[in-house]
């Protein structure tokens, strides 16, 4: 009877093991976020990739696509929605920059003049992100014993991605092709980083001449101008729109998983990748031509290797893989353009102009307006407390000014945006003026400096989630929100 209760006993702990094993958090969770990563073009490219990266998620992963409860804008408000779980309204990140009241101008969101950078003049801080991100939540759970680092090719996906407590990010700073940081960050840039700026394969990797690894009439969608004289680019001279920057990140990757021994003890760790399917070229996510098919080609090989490699040396069972897109183009002009549909540009500063304009008509010769920036008319507060002007009675004429202005869709004053959930979710205080527009379907937002403030001109874009679990973690079924994502990953 003894040994009956022993064998049974056993038998539940085998069980009970089994199912731990089965559920336990992985040591090593790499999250990457790869720029202009579109659905359709996995699909089309499947057929193609005998072996890589893209090959075995095709094969093994779990496979969604996500979209987004806010606007998009094509800049990193969604990876901070990806990273937080949270929209913009609480994230704190709307759009990458925001307009300031107190000199009217343009600054980078993350700017923060307290901090200095290391290898840049740039100064960033991720202050500004208001709520907890994936990595943060971790530090909560995990404390010191968590690491986490995050490593990309702009320095505000990858800040964002490295959240408020990680023990360093770094990235690839364009002009000085150099692996730079922020001062934030106690460890500074990473003694692996370092190296790797001053060591040799850098630069032999910089000075690869990227051409087609196919035949030019073997890609499915190869240009006009490609068939005539296919591409050919110096890696130097478009660092960051290049396969060798994918290759570089991961690169580092492996060499700081190395040097921090992330994923090897039973403290979880989480490792944050930027990369990118975006060529020189492109307008448009989907593939348009032979170059942006071969960056996925590239990115392929890299993906494999970096699952090979993370695979091996730190066990299949204890590494997962997260790879979500980040809509940068959506539908793009051009496509837009070949099906019949017209796009046009609506540029806020001569809004603003023609808004201030009006108001000096109606009030007198002052300056009325600060500026505009996004989809927000910013009016002079000062000068209207000091006139004793009901700054209401202002906001409404204005919103009924702009409603006359071509490609304006709606338009608000501040209080009442709020009353629309899509608007509230996708505003917050510092990047909310006083009266704010939407603009119909088609149109851009750009300024007097020709810079486009609103690449997506696809209404609700939706981009690919592939996640690999060694620890056979399970996904819910069907489409999900970029909101899920940390919930999912962390259990929060």
């Amino acid at each position: 009877m003894l040994k009956k209760y022993l064998y049974s006993a056993l038998i539940a702990i085998s069980i009970i093991s089994c199912q731990l094993s089965i559920t336990a958090a992985p040591r090593l969770t790499v999250v990457i976020v790869v720029d202009g990563l579109h659905q359709d073009n996995l699909n089309l490219l499947r057929p193609y990739w005998q072996q890589g990266g893209l090959r075995t998620l095709s094969e093994e992963a779990y496979q969604t696509t996500i979209n987004f409860p806010h606007l998009v804008y094509g800049g990193d408000e969604t990876t901070a929605t990806m990273m937080t779980g949270v929209t913009p309204s609480q994230s704190g990140y709307a759009m990458d920059s925001y307009f300031s009241r107190s000199d009217r101008r343009i600054h980078p969101l993350l700017e923060d003049a307290k901090q200095k950078g290391i290898g840049t003049d740039l100064t960033l801080s991720p202050k500004a992100i208001y709520s907890a991100t994936m990595g943060d939540l971790l530090r909560m759970r995990h404390g010191d014993k968590a690491k986490i680092y995050a490593i990309g090719l702009l320095p505000a996906t990858t800040i964002i991605m490295a959240g408020h407590s990680a023990n360093a990010c770094c990235w690839l700073d364009e002009s000085k092709q150099n692996w730079v940081t922020t001062s934030y960050y106690s460890q500074g840039l990473p003694t692996v980083a370092d190296e790797m700026n001053i060591g040799e394969r850098m630069p032999l990797l910089l000075d690869r001449e990227w051409t087609p690894r196919l035949n030019i009439t073997s890609y499915t969608h190869p240009s006009e101008q490609e068939i005539r004289k296919s591409f050919s680019y110096k890696s130097r001279d478009i660092l960051l729109h290049a396969p060798v920057a994918n290759t570089l990140v991961v690169e580092l990757a492996l060499a700081l998983q190395k040097a921090e021994q992330l994923g090897t003890d039973v403290t979880p760790d989480m490792l944050f990748l930027q990369l990118n399917t975006i060529t020189p070229n492109a307008t448009a996510d989907r593939i348009q031509s032979a170059e942006q098919e071969d960056m996925y080609l590239c990115l392929n090989q890299d993906l494999g290797y970096l699952i090979d490699q993370l695979q091996k040396r730190v066990g299949r069972q204890n590494v997962d893989f997260l790879i979500v897109g980040r809509p940068v183009f959506g539908f793009g002009k051009e496509t837009m353009t070949t099906a019949g549909m017209e796009v046009h540009s609506f540029n806020i500063s001569r809004a603003a102009a023609l808004v201030s304009t009006y108001l000096m008509a109606l009030y007198g010769h002052e300056r009325w307006v600060d500026g505009g920036y996004g989809n927000s008319i910013y009016l002079n507060r000062t000068l209207i407390e000091q006139k004793k002007i009901s700054l209401q009675t202002i906001q409404r004429q204005v919103a009924n000014f702009l409603m006359d202005f071509e490609g304006i869709q709606a338009a608000f004053p501040q209080n009442e945006a709020l009353l629309f959930p899509e608007l509230t979710a996708s505003l917050n205080k510092r990047q909310t003026g006083d009266v704010v527009f939407t603009l119909l379907p088609g149109w851009q937002l750009c300024a007097d400096d020709k810079t486009v403030l609103d690449n997506i001109l696809e209404p609700n874009p939706y981009v690919p989630l592939l996640f690999w679990s060694g620890s056979f973690r399970q996904f819910p079924e069907g489409r999900l929100s970029a909101t899920d994502i940390p919930q999912i990953l962390l259990g929060f």
